[in-house]
């Protein structure tokens, strides 16, 4: 396996050393191979909103799985889970499942273009939307440009037809629009970047894009894979009132299980294959498993008052962490935090927290690979990138909080 991983930031290239290797999860905890048990705050990298393991996802997936793993045909499930987040989502009427999210932006981008007969689209600069090679672009020089590949593989023609534009900066949108309107597709925003930072957007600044893309017939699309279902139960679009045009689901909506959607309004929807001419498809998608997995984790979410407990955790955490980044800042060494809903990010080197990718201090990165291995060495697991988020589970109490925040606390000066 290239570099004996199957994703990259597992390999700890960004803090140094070697991995540990998971061998099971319950709750707020997962355990290695050694036999060494972390409290856990990389939740599979946003998925786990109720923790690992929850009984009822378990059952929900061993009850589907004795029943066969995959037909290769529609299941009641699917519609199940449609309803489920047709329902809660402001933006989609239908959905179509793939099987991840990477396969959602993928679609809603060949979607918009089949919608608008247009072949730009637009991207921000530190914002992930997987790996799909119109993704894999960087900004070059300049405000508003066409971008670079930042990967090897992806053809330059791919990069040719992805304007890259920064984060928090209206002129540079508008620059975009004035010269290049008429042949854009799509705008594509993470409803809170959250892969680069936790960088939430004015709402000047979603209102001018949101006006620009209506201008010029581009379609706005909202990648909700992190903040959907995660935020709330409507997610980024429902809280800000944004009047997305497409938008795509993960992570949360399958409970633990690869799954992802994209969405929108009938219209647009009814170009996809097979009734319109917009074509894509795939053998497990839909598939039992992941259908009863994430139809269990939403019941419980509505069921056990879910988005209400998480932001009381958010908040508690949130109490406990910023004495702590007050101390650091006051004795010379900034870290600031932020945190939406049950996500939360450490900024090292700030003593604010930045809300465009240019503005995190390239230096802080250091630091933070001090921080993270006193944490590790501490039983206490966050995500190996000074870039990546945290999230808080259900399964979090009080106390397990309480106990990560000393942990925090001692990392804090250990790292300085």
């Amino acid at each position: 396996m290239p570099g004996g991983v199957s994703s990259p930031v597992r390999a700890y290239l960004s803090v140094g050393g070697e991995p540990p290797f998971l061998a099971s999860a319950s709750g707020t905890r997962v355990t290695d191979e050694a036999g060494r048990e972390y409290l856990d705050f990389v939740g599979s990298w946003g998925p786990l909103i109720l923790g690992h393991a929850h009984p009822k996802v378990v059952q929900a997936i061993s009850e589907a799985a004795a029943k066969g793993t995959s037909y290769g045909a529609p299941c009641l499930a699917e519609i199940q889970l449609a309803e489920k987040v047709v329902e809660a989502s402001p933006v989609a009427d239908q959905i179509r499942f793939v099987n991840s999210g990477t396969e959602a932006t993928m679609s809603a981008l060949r979607l918009a273009r089949g919608v608008t007969g247009r072949d730009l689209m637009v991207k921000f600069n530190g914002c992930y939307h997987g790996h799909g090679d119109a993704f894999l672009v960087k900004s070059g020089s300049g405000l508003a440009t066409f971008g670079e590949s930042s990967s090897q593989g992806v053809p330059q023609s791919v990069a040719d037809s992805t304007g890259v534009l920064p984060l928090n900066d209206i002129p540079a949108l508008e620059q975009w629009f004035e010269v290049h309107g008429a042949q854009t597709a799509a705008v594509f925003v993470e409803g809170i970047p959250a892969n680069c930072g936790l960088l939430p957007q004015t709402k000047a600044w979603w209102n001018e894009l949101s006006a620009l893309t209506k201008k010029h017939g581009a379609l706005l699309v909202v990648d909700e894979v992190i903040t959907g279902f995660r935020l709330g139960k409507g997610g980024y679009c429902e809280i800000a009132e944004v009047e997305a045009d497409l938008v795509t689901y993960g992570k949360v909506i399958g409970g633990g299980l690869p799954v992802g959607a994209y969405g929108g309004r009938q219209e647009y929807m009814e170009l996809i294959s097979p009734q319109g001419g917009v074509y894509q498809a795939g053998t497990l998608s839909g598939n039992p498993l992941c259908m009863a997995a994430g139809l269990a984790a939403l019941k419980v979410l509505e069921t056990e008052n879910g988005w209400t407990r998480l932001e009381e955790l958010g908040a508690y955490w949130e109490n406990l962490l910023q004495p702590l980044m007050a101390r650091e800042t006051a004795d010379g060494h900034p870290v600031s935090l932020r945190r939406e809903a049950s996500i939360f990010w450490l900024c090292f080197g700030a003593d604010t927290p930045p809300l465009d990718f240019a503005g995190i201090p390239a230096d802080g990165a250091k630091r933070y690979a001090r921080f993270f291995h006193h944490l590790l060495n501490a039983g206490i697991m966050i995500a190996p990138s000074a870039y990546e988020v945290g999230f808080l589970n259900l399964a979090m109490t009080k106390q397990d909080l309480e106990i990560a925040a000393d942990a925090f606390g001692a990392a804090l000066e250990a790292s300085r």
